[in-house]
């Protein structure tokens, strides 16, 4: 079993190296920020695309779409700026853990299945660049600092709305064992390169390559994680190739051994990349955060309908609404409605566990890893509410 176990910092080491960190910076560097393009001029409507969830598939709508490629590009152009979070420090109290973008990075060992070259690119169909908003609908409700619940259970709306104001049913300490785990039930799902026009049509979305998998994106959230002293695990074995079927079952073979050895873990996060698709199209799902493209982020927390072996589920949805607000508390627009269903997902395991999805397979890879870095902020802000004084 392969697991990356990074060293274990308590809050004073990680405040100590960010401040001496932030005092080596010249004094007198001049930053420099693009402006952003205000408006988008192309608005187009779309329908019935067709959204896929790991093994299963729904039904969605996606209502605008921004189109307008010559914005795309000085996006891209000004993210350098910003993406260390340098030059904000008088409007953001942190920053952000400077990180090798996932195209400059070369893994050891890319395995059987690599990442394609650029250039290795047979044109596919329309990638539409959208930011999904507020929905409306009987299953639907709002959370109270931010976010929506999608509740596609038989429980009535009143009683999650009442649960939902729940805090997450564990507390965190200050100690240098691990907290958290990372983990990846479908390790191989990967992303665009870069913002184009059209998506590849012979790339499955699927790599080996763990600079370009779902473990760069658990790489970014460790990242922030240890930056604000808690201890994370983060396993990185592959458990969808060479076969998909059977990933719930592996993953959960990983994971066990790991929470038996290691009672301190509060927190399993399964992270996850949907699949928006549909009529020859994708989606790339996305928000701007302090000038900065991020994927748009979804959490699923399983319901147990009496035949799931989950008892404690609903501890896992305060957990998850409490993410869900501190997320939109933050970086207002980044998360899609918490998907609350008859899923199982080894989230019987701790009073913690979610999936996380991160954006989409068309959402690039840059844009993924900003938001794992922004899930790793909000979540380590979860953390310090909930820790034993």
């Amino acid at each position: 079993m392969k697991i990356i176990r990074y060293r274990m910092k308590r809050r004073k080491i990680a405040s100590a190296a960010r401040l001496v960190l932030l005092l080596s910076l010249p004094l007198t560097a001049a930053v420099s920020v693009k402006v952003l393009p205000e408006v988008r001029d192309a608005i187009m409507s779309v329908g019935s695309l067709r959204v896929v969830r790991s093994e299963e598939a729904d039904n969605k709508v996606i209502t605008r779409s921004f189109t307008d490629k010559k914005a795309d590009a000085s996006l891209l152009q000004s993210s350098i700026t910003l993406s260390e979070g340098y030059g904000l420090a008088d409007e953001q109290e942190d920053t952000l853990v400077k990180l090798i973008s996932p195209l400059d990075m070369v893994s050891r060992n890319a395995g059987p299945k690599p990442y394609p070259s650029l250039s290795d690119y047979t044109e596919g169909g329309d990638i539409i660049r959208t930011t999904y908003g507020k929905y409306s609908g009987t299953t639907f409700f709002d959370l109270p600092n931010g976010g929506q619940i999608n509740n596609k259970t038989e429980l009535p709306n009143d009683t999650l709305i009442a649960e939902s104001r729940c805090l997450p049913n564990f507390t965190v300490s200050d100690t240098d064992e691990p907290q958290v785990l990372i983990y990846h039930t479908h390790t191989t799902e990967s992303f665009e390169p870069c913002v184009r026009d059209k998506y590849d049509a012979d790339f499955n979305y699927r790599t080996t390559d763990d600079t370009k998998n779902m473990v760069m994106v658990g790489n970014a959230i460790q990242a922030e994680l240890e930056a604000a002293g808690y201890s994370v695990i983060h396993a990185t074995d592959i458990h969808d190739y060479p076969s998909y079927n059977g990933s719930y079952s592996r993953s959960r073979e990983t994971i066990l051994p790991i929470l038996e050895q290691y009672p301190s873990i509060k927190v399993a996060l399964d992270i996850h990349r949907d699949a928006i698709s549909g009529d020859g199209t994708a989606a790339q799902p996305y928000i701007d955060v302090n000038g900065r493209e991020a994927a748009q982020v979804m959490i699923i927390s399983g319901c147990d309908d009496g035949t799931l072996g989950m008892p404690n589920y609903m501890k896992n949805f305060h957990f998850a609404c409490c993410l869900q607000q501190q997320l939109e508390s933050d970086y207002a627009g980044l998360t899609r409605p918490i998907l609350f269903d008859y899923r199982h997902y080894n989230q019987d395991l701790t009073t913690g566990s979610l999936l996380i999805e991160v954006g989409s397979h068309c959402n690039t890879l840059d844009q993924a890893q900003y938001s794992g870095q922004l899930i790793g902020q909000s979540l380590s802000r979860l953390l310090d509410s909930v820790k034993e004084t």
